[in-house]
């Protein structure tokens, strides 16, 4: 009788102490001043249907959106102008004595060699001119001209009326040798970054981009950052290339920035009551809900809500906020809205719990209990 009651005493001493002798991580909470039953907000936050008027409306604001993207865009190209820095050649038929410039045998204006030393030893083109920090270049007959800011034809315009009082009907070809007053940095997710001269051609982001060597496998062309006088859009070179939209191809301008990212900030989490839950990357920037749920192996059949298909996305007014987007996947047609309902980078889909697949899984956390205090009970007897 003795033994008996030791052996109960000890059985009910193990399962009170439960979980200090529990196996498994643990952490103990007593040296944390908290509560963990307070709810952690009261806010309510109202939860959209996945319909096809949904999809139809955010199509058309997504349109919308890509219209006002390229701003500046709509700004015409402008003809070159040279500035400091650059190498100027200028040809004059039949006065050899005044032109420099490659192709022309003349004597080289007497700023080149001192333009060079300026320069830092940079290799100049034979017979250039380099504009120097005040915007002139020097030009026999004439002295100090200045260039800066005009074009090839508005410099040759000028040099003409200049030369007609000395030269008959003077005929001139000026043309930059070399570009170097300005340029534009293009940096990411490329095989060759840096900086890239502009030039008399246009340069467009898809010119540089191809300047660059083109882009890593990872890159997202459908996120390109363009940063002008500090402020950046988002521009969809994908669009560019694959639906010819060149409304995206923005030409560049001196001190622009283009930044290609990589495609981390394009992920979508895929939780709850999935086969396997896990982080997905989105396809050249596009990845529908069915593709999300079909990627993690689909929803859990024992366990899943099929009614409680969830989408939380932050807002792009209040970050604070999540806007909820639920899809109704017992119904033959939002199987079908699965396959059009965009997703946005950083989307998280869940999949809510049955009833009574909660109801099992608490009753498996009483099971073992139960059959504890079922075993205590037979030792009585």
């Amino acid at each position: 009788m003795l033994m008996k009651t030791s052996t109960r005493a000890c059985l009910l001493a193990v399962a009170l102490s439960g979980c200090a002798l529990a196996p498994g991580p643990h952490l103990d909470a007593s040296r944390m001043q908290d509560d963990f039953s307070a709810k952690t907000g009261t806010d309510i936050f109202p939860v959209t249907l996945i319909t096809p008027q949904l999809i139809a409306t955010q199509m058309q604001a997504d349109l919308a959106r890509q219209s006002h993207k390229p701003l500046l865009a709509s700004q015409g190209e402008s003809p070159y102008r040279v500035g400091v820095g650059d190498i100027v050649g200028i040809t004059i038929w039949n006065h050899p004595e005044l032109s420099s410039g490659n192709g022309v045998t003349g004597a080289a204006l007497p700023e080149t060699a001192s333009a060079a030393q300026a320069s830092g030893g940079e290799q100049l083109a034979a017979g250039g001119q380099r504009v120097t920090n005040d915007g002139s270049i020097f030009f026999p007959t004439l002295g100090r001209v200045q260039v800066a800011g005009k074009t090839t034809s508005e410099i040759g315009l000028m040099l003409s009326a200049a030369l007609a009082r000395t030269v008959v009907k003077p005929q001139l070809d000026v043309h930059v040798l070399q570009y170097r007053s300005q340029e534009i940095q293009i940096t990411g997710d490329l095989r060759q970054p840096g900086s890239l001269p502009i030039t008399d051609a246009p340069l467009t982001v898809v010119d540089a981009i191809a300047r660059a060597g083109g882009t890593q496998p990872d890159a997202d062309l459908q996120r390109v950052q363009l940063t002008r006088n500090g402020k950046s859009i988002t521009l969809d070179i994908s669009a560019v290339l694959e639906r010819g939209d060149a409304s995206q191809d923005v030409t560049l301008q001196n001190g622009d920035i283009v930044y290609v990212p990589d495609h981390t900030q394009t992920r979508v989490f895929v939780l709850g009551e999935i086969l396997k839950p896990q982080t997905l990357f989105m396809d050249k920037g596009r990845l529908t809900l069915a593709d999300a749920v079909a990627n993690a192996s689909g929803i859990d059949p024992g366990a899943a809500n099929a009614k409680q298909v969830l989408v939380i996305r932050r807002s792009d007014q209040d970050t604070t906020r999540p806007l909820l987007y639920r899809l109704d996947m017992s119904q033959v047609d939002a199987i079908m809205l699965a396959t059009e309902f965009q997703l946005k980078p950083l989307d998280v889909v869940y999949v809510g719990t049955a009833d009574m697949a909660r109801f099992n899984r608490a009753l498996g956390q009483l099971l073992p209990s139960a059959e504890s205090l079922y075993l205590l009970n037979t030792l009585r007897y």
